[in-house]
């Protein structure tokens, strides 16, 4: 049978927690601590780690596979679009009249 650890908190008063914020959320990051903020003896806060994601190329590719494919009418519109904003912008020549 699995006992599931509830986690550890460390509570801290909410003077402490700003006086000392950069340290709290080096720890938070680096040994994924959790701190409830206190003030007056209460909880009001709590800074916890987020959860670690990943996406893979291979999440990738089943992405972009689950997409719905670009028609000819949208890929000719998306090509003239570009043609007509990726021209060099030339300088006029203050000299010429």
């Amino acid at each position: 049978m699995r006992t599931s650890r509830k986690p550890r908190h460390t509570h801290v008063p909410a003077t402490e927690a700003a006086k000392t914020f950069g340290r709290l959320v080096d720890r938070v990051r680096e040994e994924r601590a959790t701190y409830v903020i206190e003030r007056g003896g209460k909880p009001v806060a709590q800074i916890t780690p987020l959860e670690r994601r990943s996406f893979t190329f291979g999440d990738l590719k089943a992405l972009t596979a689950a997409l719905p494919r670009a028609d000819a009418d949208y890929l000719g519109a998306l090509e003239r679009g570009l043609a007509t904003r990726n021209k060099p912008k030339v300088r006029a020549n203050p000299w010429a009249r």
